[in-house]
């Protein structure tokens, strides 16, 4: 079973003394800065010098630097900008930096897993994953509690890596709620299984799938359809996400539960497992990796057509107006 760790398993002493660069400042690069800065670590922030986040940071009171900089000054390094960039920032900026005895971190194992980043073996390389957004992650800690997240070491050259990461997870307030210890083998493949089968691919699929048929099979108002396969979709994500399933069939109506037991393995059934697996596959032998990197290298042109496209489906242009219609979700975030 995995280990769980809390912040009585941490000791936030060992970055006593030392500077901890944030290489980005986005979503998850500002959560991490600015927790670790009321934690009282000393943090830099890294960014390129057109970087528009250079001004938000310095407004946060944080010290800025070109990642080359922020790199030479640190004994950790946090990389935090996008997959797709990393291994440029990382061959230009980061590694001439990289000196024996220094952290490298990740909060996503995608390029350390697929080897488009191979650290020397003279430093640690480790990963702490926060599991929710970084604006998300701020808030809670703001308000004194953490969001979960998972500790893994790839590369342990101090002998210290497990202790520095958990320390490194108490300052940006994970240990609070828990951290889950994982390798990034598995961070990395159960991720992009989750995005890619529930949480983005499937969901949206399923979503997309279901107003087709009340419109089109149907003939159903497409705000009728919207409000009950789209706008209700959160209801029952937030009993998911308070107690499970048991909990959400507790507080729908029976005749929702007994549709639920009886219908959903109609909808999601062997076939979908089936494909689940093929999904799985082609992340775990490299196949989806490959595919995104090529496609990155090409300017991304299936990328932008697909977001184009999916832009333009009639769900989103009726939930468009009738969000707008909705003052209530102004105050929602």
């Amino acid at each position: 079973m995995a280990k769980m760790y809390y912040d009585s398993d941490a000791d936030s002493t060992l970055f006593d003394g030392k500077t901890i660069a944030i290489v980005g400042y986005g979503s998850q690069g500002h959560a991490h800065a600015l927790n670790l800065h009321d934690s009282g670590v000393n943090v830099i922030v890294g960014l390129h010098e057109g970087s528009n986040s250079r001004a938000k940071a310095k407004e946060d009171g944080l010290e800025v630097a070109s990642v080359s900089e922020a790199a030479k000054q640190s004994d950790v390094i946090m990389v935090l900008c996008p997959d797709t960039t990393q291994p440029d920032v990382y061959k230009n900026s980061i590694e001439p930096n990289l000196l024996p005895g220094k952290t490298l971190m990740f909060a996503h194992g995608f390029n350390i897993h697929y080897k488009t980043i191979i650290p020397p073996n003279t430093v640690d390389v480790s990963m702490v994953a926060p599991k929710a957004p970084g604006h998300r992650m701020r808030e809670v800690f703001t308000k004194g509690s953490g969001v979960p997240g998972l500790l893994a070491i790839h590369q342990d050259a101090s002998g210290r890596a497990h202790d520095l990461g958990l320390a490194y997870a108490k300052g940006i307030g994970c240990s609070r709620a828990g951290v889950l210890g994982t390798t990034f083998e598995e961070e990395t493949e159960t991720d992009l299984f989750g995005e890619q089968a529930v949480l983005c691919g499937g969901v949206s699929a399923l979503v997309k799938a279901a107003f087709e048929v009340l419109t089109e099979d149907g003939g159903y108002a497409p705000e009728s359809a919207y409000f009950e396969v789209m706008h209700e979709l959160k209801l029952i994500v937030d009993l998911f996400y308070k107690g499970g399933m048991e909990y959400m069939r507790y507080s729908v109506s029976d005749t929702a539960e007994f549709g639920d037991y009886t219908r959903g393995p109609k909808v999601i059934d062997e076939n979908v497992k089936a494909n689940m697996r093929d999904v799985l596959s082609q992340i775990k032998d490299g196949t989806f990796a490959r595919e995104w990197i090529t496609e990155n290298d090409e300017g991304r042109p299936t990328f932008n057509r697909l977001r184009k496209e999916n832009a333009g489906h009639p769900i989103e242009k009726v939930g468009k107006e009738l969000r707008g219609m909705m003052s209530f979700l102004d105050d929602s975030d």
